[in-house]
Parts: structure tokens; C-alpha cells; sequence
């Protein structure tokens, strides 16, 4: 599943690149929604993040492309590697500038995790 994202000036930090608390936010929201997609009756939060960190500082007008796979499923969760790549704007290629796994967990409605339906749905297909 691929998510695009451009890089606006209120997204950059005090050194003019890309504030990292952002590019979290979306690599846990684009984990989030591919797991909905795959999974469209459960409730989920994120259980985990794995260690990441930053290849290259990303400029002002950079176009984000967020590469999200599904890498495990468990008994309550399922986890994805989420591959971000950046293009500026003078250049025709992307370089990839971030990556890290995200486990998102079912939950019931009262906080506990639960078991997962017994197989996910391909990506964009409803039941």
C-alpha cells in the first residue's frame, strides 16, 4: 500500500528539514489505516514502534512516498514495515530517508486485546 505526503513549511524544524515527530505521525496514522483495510471490523492502537531513525535530513516541498507492507500477523496483532522514500523538488528519483515497523493491536471495547478474524482481507476489499 503506498500513502504520498508532501513536506510544507509548518512541517520543518528549527534546522529547516523535516521535525521527526511528523514523519512518526504519519508512519503510525498510514500503519493504522492499512491495517483497517485488512482488517475492517477490529479496533486497533499501536502496541509498538520499532527503532528508527532518519538516512538523510528531508527539505521543504520534498514529496514523501510511505511503502507499507504487512510483515507479520499474530494471534491479537499484525505488524507492518513501512519504507519511506523522498523526492525533491529539482530532482526526478527518490532516495529512501526512513524505516521502522509498526505492530498495531485489536482491541475490545473495554481495552483487552482480542484475537484477530482468522485471516485478513486483501488490501481494499470490504467482506
Amino acid at each position: 500500500m503506498l500513502f504520498k505526503k508532501l513536506v510544507r513549511p509548518e512541517h520543518l524544524n528549527h534546522h529547516g528539514t523535516l521535525f521527526g515527530g511528523y514523519m512518526l505521525l504519519w508512519v503510525d496514522e498510514y500503519a493504522y489505516i492499512a491495517a483497517l483495510e485488512e482488517f475492517p471490523t477490529v479496533k486497533f492502537v499501536t502496541r509498538a514502534m520499532e527503532p528508527a531513525s532518519f538516512a538523510t535530513g528531508v527539505p521543504c516541498g520534498a514529496i514523501l512516498t510511505f511503502a507499507v507492507e504487512r510483515t507479520h500477523v499474530g494471534r491479537t496483532s499484525v505488524t507492518y514495515q513501512v519504507t519511506v522514500s523522498a523526492r525533491g523538488l529539482s530532482e526526478t528519483k527518490s532516495a529512501p530517508v526512513f524505516r521502522t515497523g509498526v505492530t498495531m493491536c485489536a482491541i475490545d471495547g473495554h481495552g483487552r486485546k482480542t484475537p484477530l478474524p482468522s485471516s485478513p482481507h486483501p488490501t481494499g476489499e470490504q467482506p
